[in-house]
């Protein structure tokens, strides 16, 4: 194990240069020469071609009949991996006060998904950012949630009367404000889940809070307390960051129990 250790630490060493990591992710979109990808970043040509030669060294690239470089599968995969870490670093400081939750190891193994994203402060704008995806769905609403903001209701109910579909999991615990059954009930909403335009389940225990439609998301992880935080979150249109959270959606949408009406207090 320890061979093994070391042996990790050594790669790991060849990624830990800006040029090398642009040199591996330049190749993913095409095969170049050391010559080329020095005018591409404006270095040295030997600078660009000693890490080149180290790059193939370490089996991560190979050179080609035609003198270009090109990824080994070896490389390309290493690839997949450094958003990942990307993604942590960007965040560093948010993940000091906050964690994954509930979320299974295999999608926090996949973060790097997430790693393209706006990173939204402050409750007026999280709520604001979240009436912008209900604003823009066409198709569907998908949401995890253990809170209900209570001026979020009626703009969800105006895009479902539109023929927005809407799927949602609420926490057995969630916090419902006064007025929500009320507010419901002038709206027509059980109506609406009778037609089967709203479909609703119920999971025991929600800590990481999803909002999402055909093209946007926001995420909201909890904080190191396990509650969940609607004081910041992570938004992006960005197809691999929509990937992972429809992802997510679906595994704990097949995961959840019948919703029961009765378990909300407001």
């Amino acid at each position: 194990m320890t061979d093994l250790i070391d042996e990790t630490a050594d790669y790991v060493l060849e990624l830990a240069s800006p040029q090398r990591l642009n040199i591996l992710f330049g190749l993913l979109s095409k095969n170049l020469t050391p010559t080329a990808f020095a005018k591409e970043i404006d270095a040295t040509k030997q600078e660009v071609h000693r890490n080149f030669v180290r790059l193939e060294e370490s089996g991560l690239i190979k050179k080609n009949n035609d003198g270009t470089y090109s990824l080994t599968t070896f490389g390309k995969t290493v690839c997949t991996q450094v958003p990942s870490l990307v993604f942590l670093l960007q965040n560093r400081k948010y993940f000091e006060e906050h964690n994954f939750g509930e979320v299974p190891q295999k999608f926090q193994m996949r973060c790097g998904q997430l790693a393209i994203n706006q990173h939204i402060k402050g409750f007026s704008k999280v709520l604001e950012q979240w009436k912008t995806v209900y604003k823009n769905s066409k198709e569907y609403i998908y949401e995890i949630l253990s809170e209900v903001p209570l001026d979020l209701i009626e703009p969800l109910v105006k895009q479902v009367k539109k023929g927005v579909k809407f799927n949602y999991i609420f926490s057995e615990s969630a916090i419902v404000p006064k007025g929500r059954k009320a507010l419901l009930k002038k709206l027509g909403y059980d109506k609406l889940v009778e037609k089967g335009m709203i479909e609703r389940k119920m999971a025991k225990n929600v800590q990481t809070m999803l909002v999402m439609n055909e093209k946007e998301v926001c995420i909201m992880f909890p904080n190191t307390d396990g509650e969940s935080d609607l004081s910041e979150m992570f938004y992006s249109d960005d197809p691999m960051f929509h990937e992972w959270c429809l992802d997510y959606f679906r595994y704990s949408w097949y995961g959840s129990d019948v919703f029961r009406e009765s378990k909300l207090k407001e």
